[in-house]
């Protein structure tokens, strides 16, 4: 993670399958978000994350949109203000007014039960600042990211970033200003998938302190995802090696075999277990460990070690 805590891969995808061995720690459930937020922001296409939906479903709010983040906050009446509660004189029923709030309290509780409405969160003022507005603060970010729109790539992407850390948006989810850089990059077709800047910024020696310059701010971020490049090159070498030593094995099988399919499902998915490949590949369990016993050196590398949850990946 970004703050420098290391996570096992296999608690990380037993926590994401929802079959945690034992209780998830606090960096677990950390590692999680960080999982979830790139996923959610490669599952659209580019544009998608920079708006408000799509900043309100990176940072784990599902319920909030544009218009609910829009609607003004409506000021509760003082019950001792006799002008905010007129009388009701021309009503031929008194109860008529009384019932209606009923119906309209009523209206709202279905709401919320039904997830339409979400429910406001408490904040504790010793883990947030009162007086720090971060829909405000998250206004004028995207506002600021439309006004860069002309410039190139990487320097609205390293002047996003900086501008994020400036505003201190989000500082209990600290990947997620480099996760909205990689999307600025993705979105203006630099890239086609979101570059690691998050494994590339822990590499670098770069560290933001809030007195560079802007020449040394564009520099430090350059770094980063000169970084970042490297991390994506060096993993796209082990994919093609191992796709290669697979493949040796595969074009000495029938030409109804599945073992081809079985190398392609290792190429794309960071984890393949045995009921995972049975179940894309249409076999059965024991189908998927004779291929596996079939590539023999070619095998990817077993990530749990586990008797109970057995995964192999390239890494």
């Amino acid at each position: 993670m970004l703050d420098g805590h290391l996570v096992d891969v296999g608690d990380l995808v037993l926590h994401d399958a929802g079959m945690d061995v034992r209780s998830p720690t606090h960096e677990l459930t950390r590692a999680a978000a960080a999982l979830r937020s790139r996923r959610t922001a490669m599952a659209r296409k580019a544009p998608w994350p920079l708006s408000i939906d799509g900043l309100a479903a990176l940072r784990g709010v599902g319920g909030l949109g544009a218009e609910s983040s829009a609607k003004p906050k409506r000021k509760r009446p003082d019950p001792d203000d006799d002008e905010a509660y007129p009388p009701y004189a021309n009503d031929t029923d008194p109860w008529k007014a009384h019932f209606a709030e009923i119906d309209a309290l009523l209206d709202r509780t279905s709401k919320v039960l039904a997830g339409e409405t979400p429910l406001p969160k408490s904040r504790s003022h010793l883990v947030y600042d009162p007086d720090q507005d971060e829909a405000e603060n998250e206004d004028l970010w995207l506002d600021f990211v439309k006004r860069t729109n002309h410039w190139p790539a990487i320097a609205a992407a390293a002047v996003a970033w900086n501008t994020w850390l400036d505003l201190n948006l989000y500082t209990r989810l600290p990947w997620l200003g480099l996760t909205m850089a990689a999307s600025i990059l993705r979105a203006r077709g630099l890239t086609n998938h979101l570059l690691p800047l998050a494994a590339g910024f822990k590499r670098s020696k770069f560290r933001p302190q809030g007195r560079e310059g802007a020449r040394e701010k564009l520099d430090g971020f350059c770094s980063v995802v000169e970084e970042a490049l490297e991390i994506a090159n060096k993993d796209l070498d082990r994919l093609i090696l191992a796709r290669e030593l697979m493949n040796r094995v595969a074009d000495k099988c029938r030409s109804n075999s599945k073992l081809p399919e079985l190398v392609d499902l290792f190429l794309s998915r960071p984890l393949v277990t045995v009921p995972l490949g049975a179940k894309l590949l249409k076999v059965t369990p024991k189908a998927v460990d004779l291929m596996l016993a079939q590539l023999r050196g070619a095998l990817p590398r077993e990530l749990t070690g586990r008797t109970r949850y057995r995964a192999w990946g390239i890494v």
